[in-house]
């Protein structure tokens, strides 16, 4: 027997428009019907709602609550860092550990799979942030760990991560095609980041099959106008889409507005998030509204919902479109055709949008 619930409100944007005085009808976790309130009948299993929008997808964080993953690497990380993601909207998440040690690859990927078989939500796998990167653009990462890798070892990983790893980035350049044609085969999205390639390696290596950048302007060759670098490749390109961290000291919020009017609906939103620690190879501190390491921009205070409102408040975006940023966009990017929109079909994840 099905468990219907159904979820009224004042007002629900599906992904694509705004709907007013709408119900949502689910059963066993999917979305069967989105119709009028007044073709519903009263039912002891109904929610009433205000603003329902689709719930926020954060694909690149790091740890919450004092528990950075790479430091914790456990099961207990995760369901504190799906506490704080859900907090601020983002009921789907990708924790991320940067470079590091290959044994702590391992233990964050053994922790996901425990977080799963306890029944923890909203994990999507795991992103892999280095240390197939450039040095010269490694930002806070730890540059001893950095190297071009060997076939051997990423097939070694790549096995040991089988159905946990979903995202790696790398810097094109310092990977070979055979590497990069490898992890394409095994359904993993390749991020371009960290990366000193010129323009016309970065377009090369999109044309490749490389569909995707991470943090935008951040830690990659910039725009310039002799070598456009990889802001210009990304730019340019007519279908590789980017992440960006809208919190106003990753990216300037002008520099937001440039990359929105040119990228369009390419730009999505990470929170690139980390958490206070003394421990392990990134302390983290928070400095304001950000957090440094060794003295050095290391990760955001962000939650999804805080960049749904700097994008609105600072940037000039639309309600709509900031709300795609947040979570269509992202779920294209994974791939998933279930989320990111209220429909009928889709996974019944959505959210309160806070009032602001």
């Amino acid at each position: 027997m099905s468990d219907t619930i159904i979820y009224s409100a004042n007002k629900i944007f599906t992904g694509t428009k705004w709907l007013i005085n709408h119900s949502i009808i689910v059963e066993d976790g999917i979305i069967v019907d989105v119709v009028p309130i007044s073709s519903i009948r009263t039912s002891t299993h109904q929610q009433i709602c205000t603003s329902l929008v689709p719930s926020f997808i954060d694909i690149q964080i790091y740890g919450a609550h004092g528990k950075l993953l790479a430091v914790y690497p456990e099961a207990a990380s995760l369901f504190k860092l799906y506490d704080y993601c859900k907090s601020g909207g983002a009921l789907h998440f990708m924790p991320t550990v940067a470079t590091n040690s290959y044994d702590v690859f391992y233990k964050c990927i053994d922790a996901v799979k425990d977080y799963w078989r306890q029944g923890g939500k909203g994990c999507l796998g795991l992103h892999v942030e280095g240390p197939w990167i450039n040095k010269i653009k490694r930002g806070a990462h730890i540059e001893s760990f950095i190297h071009s890798p060997t076939n051997d070892e990423v097939k070694k990983l790549l096995d040991y991560g089988k159905d946990v790893i979903k995202i790696i980035t790398i810097a094109p350049e310092v990977c070979s095609d055979e590497v990069i044609q490898f992890i394409q085969s095994r359904n993993i999205i390749i991020s371009a980041g960290h990366s000193n390639a010129t323009y016309d390696q970065v377009i090369q290596s999109f044309n490749k099959g490389i569909n995707a950048a991470t943090h935008l302007y951040n830690a990659m060759s910039p725009l310039q106008h002799r070598e456009p670098g990889m802001v210009g490749a990304i730019f340019n390109h007519p279908t590789v889409m980017s992440s960006i961290v809208p919190d106003g000291y990753h990216v300037d919020f002008g520099a937001i507005k440039i990359a929105k009017k040119i990228m369009k609906e390419r730009l999505f939103v990470i929170t690139d998030a980390v958490t206070e620690t003394s421990e392990g190879l990134y302390p983290h501190h928070l400095a304001g509204d950000k957090y440094e390491s060794n003295g050095i921009l290391s990760g955001s205070a962000l939650t999804m919902m805080k960049s749904v409102k700097n994008l609105v408040q600072h940037c000039d975006i639309e309600l709509d479109e900031a709300l795609r940023m947040c979570s269509l966009y992202p779920a294209q990017v994974l791939g998933l055709d279930d989320l990111g929109k209220i429909e009928k079909g889709y996974q019944a994840s959505f959210i309160e949008l806070e009032i602001f």
